[in-house]
């Protein structure tokens, strides 16, 4: 936690919380006060102030927002936006190649089904027949029930069909193929999907759940154990209704990663990752699934287990997961449309560390008919009790619902109450930063409130303050909000306002982006982070760069602050930070270019556009005109220089001696930031054939052939006579005593000649044929498939089948997930871009 965080937990000094709390039966805290007008806000310190500064690009959508909820932030970077005909998926990219100031964002798309989800109740000839006798009978009460009931007729008939999604929620990072984050995804008809994007561009559904599920159901009779009462007859429109409400989802939540026992065939016991996923249903039930990790399909589902909750009417759910001396407690938080809060304890069975709640907790237990909208549960550290704790937040009507759950040798305390007069309209959506613990609300009147905790010797209180939308977008109404990993960013779907008291004729639902944090607050945040990872951090990163190419420097104190991190500690997580730094502030030296690289030059137009008499000046045209046709636009100019219409334009390549005063200097200070890039680079590549060979050490016997170039990485490391390095030296010797003089050198594919490890980044054989170098293993990528980072560092190869597995397995996410973070190329988008960088095109893409 930085020290801008470590502000937001500790003790208020500026003035007790206005008044105006509803206290609740086990209360304990303090939330802030009611406005006195619906335009007026409490005042905040100053230590607390906010200031937002809104983001291009404005993402507009095609369709129009629906479901609850319908904005959602990934773990790694990827917004959903639930639509009437799709999922929008918006991908924040921080590329260290785009000299440009707005948001990268790549934008892909997961379409609706085409064919209506039907729930499995019964057989198709018995349930046709059921919807018959339901449709023509002659109470009302029965006919009208089932023609109305969009889950009975999701098709509609008369009525339009119901596409769109109703809720979207992200899993942990590290769950699908690629480690990164798996989609669950429901759908307006209850049809409930798990979705994949494997590749850049297209988005693959791994299971149908709701199908699975309805195929357990009816093997099992509806029942949910053996001691329940035979079913009853599909012909019974109370069945009918039981059947339907027992399988249609109203929510679903991923739990956190965790490690279950799996038991192999001589009896020996290793580590499997796997992930839950609890689906709530209408009736009350709580499908929690069990997915081995990674999630490639139906195979990878271990269990699914039915919980019986209880509850009344359930609205919402979310994973409660605490931590205290090392065991770890899990549970499930339900909301009902009713009011009522409650924890229901989940048992992991032959999950590791895990414990469970002997019974349910409950947190509110009043049917004050005020509806749970959504629930947040964000783990926090208590300074004055010295351990952790869960806050968890309930939006509910206009008023939000806190409660504080910690773990002491008494028991489990809890501390509950509300917070009043945020808003005068309903709470539409509620985000948390995980960070720290900050909530955001929003109405639908573009107001939105930051909600701080600030812990007190016995609960906590809630700082707030007011964020005015139209202070920064205009008049606009707001439809969900969401706040990225690091709380960097806070994403917004908006429409316009009201104008001159007049609503819009047409809607224009966009995504707007505003930044919650400053350039200061995110570098500390950075050089403090426990995470160490730049691809986890990249809404931090962003901040960063757009602040170094707006002002065209790194700031003295980061420098200072970066310098004193590498020395004390040397850890490559700082190298790696130093490495972004210097590459952003070479793209902020560098020229715009006026024109987009990937356009063709039209030689013919620019030829006829040089003859003509209206020409304008001469450097303006060389600008827009692509490298191809300079020497038409030179052989042009040089004709018309003898009228003395134009001057002989200069040639950003080879700059002119007599312009030498403006651009040498500039030129220089761009050599110098090359050779510091140069410099971090080759320290980090050296650091990491350093833990090649060490698992190179480690891993085999003697004399044998592992795939990768093991004698070149000795010998590029050695080449260097400045470099001096005793445990490079010592792991060298040893590795040259099992190899025995053998180099198992490696092939060119294309005409079988030794590729030379000459260069760390690409292998050139004596044919002139050029292979990229994998970075995790310094192996050329002979194939037209391989793996490439967002961030532009390097390109990773796909394991073959006859590596071996310490090869094969993937690298400690902690280190290297900046790299294989968005490693997940198709095959001909691959080759593509294999053939532009080899090139030196890759800025195309």
């Amino acid at each position: 936690m930085n020290t801008a965080d470590q502000a937001r937990v500790g003790p208020a000094d500026d003035g007790p919380a206005p008044p105006g709390e509803e206290e609740g039966e086990e209360g304990g805290g303090e939330a802030g006060g009611k406005e006195p007008a619906a335009d007026a806000a409490p005042g905040p310190s100053a230590a607390f102030r906010l200031m937002v500064t809104r983001r291009e690009p404005a993402v507009k959508l095609q369709y129009a927002v629906s479901g609850l909820e319908p904005l959602a932030w990934s773990e790694d970077h990827r917004v959903s936006v639930s639509t009437a005909r799709s999922i929008a998926v918006l991908e924040l990219i921080c590329d260290v190649h785009n000299p440009g100031q707005d948001l990268v964002i790549h934008r892909t798309s997961v379409p609706a089904p085409l064919n209506s989800c039907l729930l499995k109740v019964g057989s198709k000839t018995e349930v046709a027949e059921c919807k018959e006798k339901f449709a023509a009978s002659k109470d009302p009460t029965v006919s009208q029930t089932f023609m109305l009931d969009r889950v009975f007729n999701p098709e509609g008939k008369a009525l339009p069909p119901m596409r769109g999604f109703k809720y979207t929620s992200w899993s942990p990072m590290g769950c699908d193929a690629n480690g990164r984050c798996l989609l669950a995804a429901l759908t307006m008809d209850n049809r409930l999907t798990i979705q994949a994007n494997l590749n850049r561009l297209q988005w693959v559904q791994l299971v149908d759940l709701t199908e699975i599920y309805g195929e357990r159901l009816y093997e099992t009779s509806y029942r949910l154990s053996k001691n329940e009462a035979p079913e009853g007859n599909l012909g019974d429109f109370a069945e009918f209704q039981r059947r339907h409400s027992m399988q249609t989802p109203v929510r679903m939540e991923w739990s956190g990663i965790c490690t279950t026992q799996q038991v192999k065939h001589n009896n020996e016991c290793r580590d499997v990752g796997s992930v839950l996923l609890a689906v709530l249903f209408e009736n009350g039930n709580i499908a929690v699934w069990q997915f081995q990790l990674p999630f490639v399909g139906k195979e990878s589902i271990s269990s699914c287990n039915t919980i019986e909750s209880g509850i009344t009417s359930p609205s919402v759910l979310f994973w409660w997961e605490y931590e205290h001396n090392n065991r770890k407690m899990s549970g499930l938080i339900v909301g009902s449309a009713f009011g009522p809060i409650k924890i229901l304890p989940v048992n992991l069975k032959a999950v590791k560390g895990y414990f469970t709640l002997r019974q349910p907790v409950i947190l509110w237990k009043e049917m004050d008919q005020l509806p749970v909208h959504s629930i947040k549960c964000v783990p926090l550290y208590h300074p004055y009790q010295k351990c952790s704790c869960s806050l968890v937040v309930a939006a509910r009507g206009s008023y939000v619902f806190w409660c504080l759950l910690l773990i002491s040798k008494a028991g489990l305390n809890v501390h509950n109450s509300h917070v009043t007069g945020l808003h005068s309209l309903p709470i539409v959506s509620m985000t948390a930063d995980k960070q720290n613990g900050t909530v955001y609300t929003c109405s639908s009147d573009g107001k939105v409130r930051q909600l701080i905790p600030i812990f007190t010797d016995v609960a906590l209180k809630f700082e707030h303050q007011l964020i005015k939308l139209s202070d920064v977008f205009g008049s606009v109404r707001t439809h969900g909000i969401a706040v990225s990993p690091c709380g960097a960013y806070l994403a917004i779907i908006t429409t316009e306002g009201m104008v001159n008291g007049l609503h819009p004729v047409n809607k224009n639902y966009q995504v707007q982006f505003v930044t919650l944090k400053t350039f200061e607050e995110a570098a500390a945040q950075l050089l403090e982070s426990s995470v160490q990872n730049l691809f986890k951090q990249v809404d931090l990163i962003d901040l960063v760069r757009w602040k170094i190419l707006k002002d065209k420097h790194i700031p003295q104190f980061l420098q200072e602050a970066l310098e004193k991190k590498i020395e004390s500690s040397g850890v490559t997580y700082f190298w790696r930070f130093k490495l972004f730094l210097l590459r952003i502030l070479y793209q902020s030296m560098q020229k715009t270019p006026s024109e987009a690289l990937w356009k063709p030059t039209h030689e013919d137009s620019k030829i006829l556009l040089v003859d003509s008499p209206g020409m304008g000046n001469a450097d303006d045209e060389q600008q827009e005109e692509g490298t191809s046709s300079k020497q038409v636009v030179k052989q042009g100019l040089q004709e018309r220089s003898k009228e003395g219409d134009v001057e002989e334009p200069t040639d950003d390549s080879l700059p002119p001696t007599g312009d030498a005063g403006g651009r040498e200097p500039m030129e220089e200070k761009l050599l110098e930031i090359q050779g510091k890039i140069e410099a971090v680079e080759m320290h980090l590549t050296r650091e990491h054939m350093k833990r090649v060979l060490g698992e190179v050490y480690l891993h085999t016997w003697i004399t044998e052939n592992t795939s990768i170039p093991t004698r070149g990485l000795c010998n590029f490391l050695m080449s260097d006579e400045e470099y001096d390095d005793r445990t490079a030296r010592v792991l060298i010797g040893h590795i040259s005593k099992k190899m025995n003089k053998q180099t198992f050198p490696e092939h060119c594919s294309l005409c079988k000649e030794i590729l030379p490890f000459t260069d760390r980044k690409q292998a050139v054989c004596s044919n002139g044929h050029i292979w990229l170098r994998c970075f995790l293993t310094y192996q050329s990528c002979q194939s037209l498939i391989y793996r490439r980072c967002l961030l532009h560092d390097s390109i990773a190869r796909h394991p073959a089948p006859e590596d071996p597995d310490w090869i094969k397995r993937k690298p400690d996410p902690h280190e290297w997930r900046e790299v294989l973070g968005d490693c997940k190329e198709g095959p001909w988008s691959s080759f593509l871009k294999g053939t532009l960088h080899l090139q030196g095109l890759t800025d195309v893409l």
